[in-house]
């Protein structure tokens, strides 16, 4: 009911609340009530999961609210239960190997860059120690025994290691308690925010009833999407009341086209996605459930696919085991299912089967033992063969230790498919409020925007006459889908730009309209607000293009705009308007000031660089959009799929270099850190002295550059380690081996060979070239090169043939 109470004030307030995770998801109440909106009876859930008679510890309900919002709840169950009696929870940070190797050697004085390279050395994995970091990594070991400075640093790191380093505040745990907490805990003060001393395992045993308030902006998403379809298409859509049959949801999920989907977007989840082609809301349930690193080693995965897309696979050692596990082909997915098996065919309890479901998880020979006995016994008793029996246990045994939850999933599920919804159905409303969720992560926001160029979105600078605060899509034109369309980038997105410049633009537009000139913005907006600083960032990123000028132009005229603007904004302060200040023009202009001078644009790389410098990212074009074929085509890696790769994988990618960091070895050498961006995101590439001496007369900034290297996952973040650098300019021309044209559609007829032979004439060089055709009999014919036969590649070429026989003729082989 303490659940039931803030979850009603959060709907009533118009929060996002999620459909429920974890165990609650299986409780018949818990749907009844509206805490959760997973049918348990319809998705085969069960209570004993969530909560039994042998459960002695308090079951958590964990919620997930937008996290934008989440505040407002907890301040509501604040007033309503009382500030001294409502806590959110203590966490103590420990001193973990890589953090306590930091903390000590900028204690002994090392420098940072040392101590940052010694730090890098222990291997990112989850919970590891130093111990086990000096057994896996020989260049710590090497260093520890060869280096005593570095022996001391590690000897003194391992005596502080997992001690408690400082206190912070739970991302979701909140304590309510019917009296003041100071009567069951000792509090914790760190500037306004109070906490308890103990954490939240400490609370439990002491009776305090925990709940956690997750932020999730995957609701927050949701919420802003369906704002912008009833504002853009007219149309409400309540998200609870989707179909779970939408053929455009599974064909979307199963084309892989997840960018963006709650759960679904890794490239590993993708892959899956294609292979599996998800045809209903289960399928789904089931791949939430599969993705972990478990059964993806077993083989488990490829098991579940195989059976889906082949049923005489499947096989049940007992007719009561299939209405079980038909949903999942046969497999044992699900913790449910274990206990749904032990009670149907031994007898058990649900009770008693989640306990053996427990038991089973931890392993115990001793108490599997016991358990596996119990088994056998009632389904002796209930008529199953002792060999079925023992097959059944094995199974169970084998398939439990890698079982999911399965309420967990389903309620996971139920957001996943919401967002592949919204994807499928309203792409321009749906990749408008992701670009705002992550306004703030550059990497995210170029990849928003790559998937947007893809479905035909159009994503336009910011503008004054069009852009508010946040990202928005323009209104469906005439004749246009409302699938396709045309998101505008938001003016908060605009470095240099604050709150109240923004208010002042929208203001003025909301009172008289759409701005009619740059003199007619200057003159309406705040300019003590709007200044030359802000003013200057609009012009070159592209929010003032609207006026039909060049940037360079309004540039330009600057100076005239503020002197005319400051100078009527003054009079009307003073209530001086003349009579010839009400004389302006229809565009805004007054008499004798339309001058505009006429002068060219900045040079494209000019323009591309300042957007990248207000926006953090190119909008317009991209300066690799003309080596799209290149990186496609001699590229095996892009900087956001560095960690999908294994380590010590060899790779290929392309980019542009925006930073330079070189720094002189102990041996004296020059070596350097690059930051390279490509049409994905960005990331770093470490060029060690031989390499780095080889590249330096070509590694300038905003240089496009190609890099062969081995990847290095061993650290924070994924790195290439690199072999050799090249200008991407040159890629075509230095790896291309051979390059065919496929004539196949085209067909020989005279004119298109004989243009065909004076193209190439034109780009004579020594990469062969073959021809591709069928003969009239219809039989495959490739026409092997002579000296005539060969070229020079370079994209002029690959256009001018494709521009005459069609788009991707062109192969090409490294």
């Amino acid at each position: 009911l303490t659940v039931w109470d803030f979850i009603r004030y959060a709907k009533d307030k118009q929060i996002p609340v999620g459909p429920g995770r974890g165990s609650a998801a299986g409780s018949l109440v818990a749907y009844a009530l509206g805490i959760t909106d997973i049918d348990p009876i319809r998705h085969g859930l069960i209570f004993e999961r969530f909560l039994n008679p042998d459960r002695v510890s308090m079951p958590d309900i964990d919620i997930d609210f937008c996290y934008e919002r989440r505040d407002e709840v907890i301040d509501y169950v604040r007033r309503k239960y009382g500030q001294e009696n409502v806590a959110q929870i203590i966490t103590f940070g420990t001193m973990m190997a890589k953090a306590v190797v930091r903390d000590v050697a900028r204690v002994m004085g090392f420098n940072y860059q040392d101590a940052d390279r010694i730090a890098k050395l222990i291997p990112t994995e989850l919970n590891i120690t130093l111990e086990q970091a000096l057994k896996s990594e020989p260049r710590l070991k090497e260093l520890t025994e060869t280096d005593p400075r570095v022996a001391k640093l590690i000897e003194t790191s391992r005596a502080l290691e997992g001690l408690t380093r400082h206190a912070s505040t739970h991302a979701a745990g909140v304590v309510i308690s019917d009296v003041p907490l100071n009567e069951h805990t000792p509090l914790f003060k760190q500037g306004d925010q109070v906490t308890t001393q103990y954490s939240m395992g400490a609370l439990e045993k002491i009776g305090l009833l925990k709940m956690d308030f997750l932020g999730l902006k995957t609701l927050t998403v949701i919420h802003e999407a369906i704002r912008l379809i009833g504002k853009r298409q007219k149309k409400e859509i309540k998200i609870g009341e989707i179909p779970f049959d939408d053929p455009a949801t599974y064909e979307l999920l199963s084309r892989g086209e997840a960018f963006g989907v709650f759960q679904l977007e890794s490239s590993g989840m993708r892959d899956i996605l294609k292979k599996m082609k998800p045809r209903v809301f289960e399928d789904i349930v089931a791949l939430l459930a599969l993705y972990r690193p478990g059964p993806i080693g077993s083989g488990m995965v490829d098991d579940f696919i195989r059976r889906k897309h082949n049923p005489a696979l499947i096989k049940y050692d007992h007719p009561d085991l299939e209405p079980i596990l038909k949903e999942t082909y046969g497999v044992i997915l699900y913790q449910e299912q274990v206990m749904q098996i032990v009670s149907k065919l031994a007898g058990f309890s649900l009770a008693k089967a989640d306990s053996l479901r427990r038991a089973i998880g931890k392993k115990i020979p001793e108490v599997m033992e016991k358990e596996k006995q119990a088994f056998l016994d009632g389904a002796k008793k209930n008529n199953v063969a002792a060999r079925v029996a023992e097959k059944i246990w094995n199974l169970i045994e084998y398939f439990a230790g890698y079982g999911f939850n399965k309420s967990h999933s389903a309620a996971y599920a139920f957001v996943s498919y919401q967002t592949a919804y919204l994807k499928a159905n309203f792409p321009v409303e749906f990749i408008t409020a992701l670009l705002t969720s992550e306004k703030d992560n550059t990497d995210k926001i170029v990849r928003h925007i790559e998937e947007s160029k893809r479905l035909g979105i159009d994503v336009l600078p910011p503008s004054v006459n069009e852009s508010y605060s946040e990202f928005t899509c323009l209104a469906v034109k005439e004749g246009e889908a409302p699938s396709k369309g045309t998101i505008r980038f938001g003016l908060s997105a605009v470095k240099n730009v604050g709150t109240t410049a923004i208010e002042s633009i929208l203001a003025a537009r909301k009172k008289e309209g759409a701005f009619r000139s740059f003199f007619d913005f200057t003159e309406r907006v705040d300019l003590r607000v709007c200044n030359r600083k802000v003013l200057e960032s609009l012009i070159r990123c592209g929010a003032l293009d609207c006026f039909g000028h060049y940037r360079s132009q309004i540039m330009a005229m600057l100076d005239q705009a503020l002197d005319m603007g400051s100078s009527l904004q003054r009079d009307r302060s003073i209530g001086q308007l003349s009579f010839i200040d009400n004389l302006a023009s229809s565009d805004g202009v007054k008499p004798g000031m339309r001058e505009v001078p006429n002068i060219p644009e900045w040079p494209e790389n000019q323009l591309l660089a300042y957007e990248k410098e207000l926006l953090g990212f190119y909008v317009s074009a991209h300066p690799l959009s003309r080596y799209e074929r290149v990186l496609k085509t001699y590229a095996t890696a892009s900087a956001s799929s560095l960690t999908e790769l294994a380590d010590q994988a060899e790779v290929t990618l392309g980019g542009i270099l925006n930073e330079i960091k070189e720094i002189t070895t102990k041996k004296g050498d020059r070596m350097a850190f690059l930051s390279l961006e490509d049409l994905t995101g960005s990331c770093e590439i470490v060029v060690f002295p031989e390499a780095y001496k080889a590249a330096l007369p070509i590694l300038q900034k905003d240089a496009t550059l190609f890099v062969k290297g081995k990847i290095n996952l061993r650290e924070d973040s994924p790195k290439v380690i690199a072999g050799e650098i090249m200008p991407l300019a040159e890629v075509q021309k230095r790896l291309t081996r051979v390059v065919a044209v496929d004539l196949m559609t085209t067909g020989l007829n005279l004119e298109t060979l004989t243009r065909l032979r004076d193209i190439l004439a034109s780009h004579k060089g020594t990469i062969p070239l073959y021809l591709n055709f069928k003969s009239p009999n219809g039989a495959t014919v490739v026409l092997t090169p002579d000296e005539s036969f060969r070229v020079e590649t370079s994209e002029e070429l690959f256009r001018q043939i494709e521009d005459l026989v069609g788009e991707n003729a062109v192969k090409i082989k490294t």
